[in-house]
């Protein structure tokens, strides 16, 4: 049964049954209304009384007062209007019901054109629904008329269709920027190999020297590859959540033998899945150390604050435009797009989802004297209570 259908027997049902009522009322007040005799004495001119009766369903007190004949015809009369009544009522009742029938198969008529007209909006957008697709997912339904629960359901489909065009341009965006990156050493390894194979004088030498540098490639696309897992693992959510306290990775990832980094680390004890927390972690650290200066710093500080567990990674670096701050957290986006140093811009946009993961606040901000100055501030619903 359609959706129409059913409102249309909805209607006609309870127009049924509230008409059913209605008339049941009526027929029992009319029923019930049965009245009383009532008798007048009125003296005439001549001085005789003249009696006037008038004859209801009930017998009145003053009929014993009456004359034996007069008494026997007011009863005679009361029999008469109670036939009468019944047949009053017997008719009533046989009409009450046909109209009742008519007006059903009416309401019915009329319930099936006014769901009509209430549907009619849903079809439309229906009709729209179905029509959009990956290719034309920019249109809207735009719904027309006032604000009730049909448009509020309208604009929230277009909020909906908003979203996923968002999600099919930035998954456009990625897959584009990942074949990009995938393509540059697939054709370094081709490139290596065909050298391999056209020289003739190659050596051993030679050789081991080609495969030295297939191999720190293969490393770069392995190191791709598991960044884009974690991405992909942390997008999704997190399937485990266990208690960690932030100044242990914090502190681990801290230690550098190339890079001397301050901390100041405080217990920060959050809930959430240790892996991706660690590689949070191990990404801002190794992002603040890897685009640094020469005798540039690092500092590392966790601890909890309002309530609140906190971690701040900041260092030295070259001059990040503000306006340049929200495009780094997104894939394959780095501040030298032209740098070929094993990097793929992928850090801070697994930073970002992994602290999204967490509903955590991820807040980045350019240091006016170079550099970045990250805090991830983990919610209250994630601190473990003591």
């Amino acid at each position: 049964m359609t959706v129409r259908l059913r409102l249309t027997l909805l209607y006609g049902l309870l127009f049924l049954i509230s008409g059913t009522l209605l008339l049941t009322i009526t027929y029992v007040l009319v029923a019930l209304n049965r009245g009383a005799s009532a008798l007048t004495v009125q003296r005439a001119q001549d001085g005789s009384e003249v009696v006037t009766a008038v004859v209801m369903g009930e017998p009145s007190p003053d009929d014993a007062e009456l004359p034996e004949n007069l008494r026997l015809l007011m009863e005679s009369a009361r029999e008469q209007v109670a036939m009468e009544k019944a047949e009053i009522m017997q008719t009533l009742l046989v009409q009450s019901c046909v109209a009742l029938a008519v007006m059903s198969v009416i309401s019915i008529g009329l319930g099936w054109v006014v769901s009509g007209r209430l549907l009619r909006p849903l079809q439309t957008m229906t009709d729209t629904i179905q029509r959009i697709s990956a290719h034309n997912v920019h249109e809207r339904l735009a719904a027309p008329g006032p604000r009730d629960e049909l448009k509020n359901l309208a604009d929230t489909v277009d909020g909906l269709l908003g979203r996923l065009e968002s999600a099919l341009d930035s998954h456009r965006r990625f897959v584009a920027n990942a074949a990009h990156e995938l393509r540059t050493p697939l054709t370094l390894e081709h490139a290596l190999l065909e050298e391999a194979v056209i020289d003739r004088d190659a050596t051993a030498d030679t050789f081991r020297e080609r495969f030295r540098e297939l191999m720190a490639v293969s490393e770069q696309q392995a190191r791709l590859l598991e960044s884009l897992l974690v991405l992909a693992t942390s997008e999704r959510g997190l399937d485990r959540r266990e208690e960690i306290d932030l100044s242990v990775p914090a502190g681990s990832f801290a230690r550098r033998p190339d890079f001397t980094v301050a901390t100041d680390l405080a217990p920060a004890r959050v809930t959430g899945d240790p892996v991706l927390i660690e590689r949070l972690v191990a990404n801002l650290v190794d992002n603040a150390i890897t685009y640094n200066v020469p005798d540039g710093w690092v500092e590392v500080a966790t601890g909890v604050e309002d309530g609140r567990c906190f971690l701040t990674v900041s260092n030295t670096g070259p001059p990040v435009p503000p306006e340049m701050v929200g495009r780094l957290l997104t894939p394959f986006q780095r501040l030298n797009r032209n740098a070929d140093d094993g990097h793929h811009g992928l850090g801070l946009s697994i930073v970002a989802a992994i602290a999204a993961a967490h509903s955590a606040e991820l807040t980045v901000l350019a240091r006016p004297e170079g550099g970045l100055a990250v805090t991830v501030l983990f919610p209250l619903e994630n601190v473990p209570v003591v």
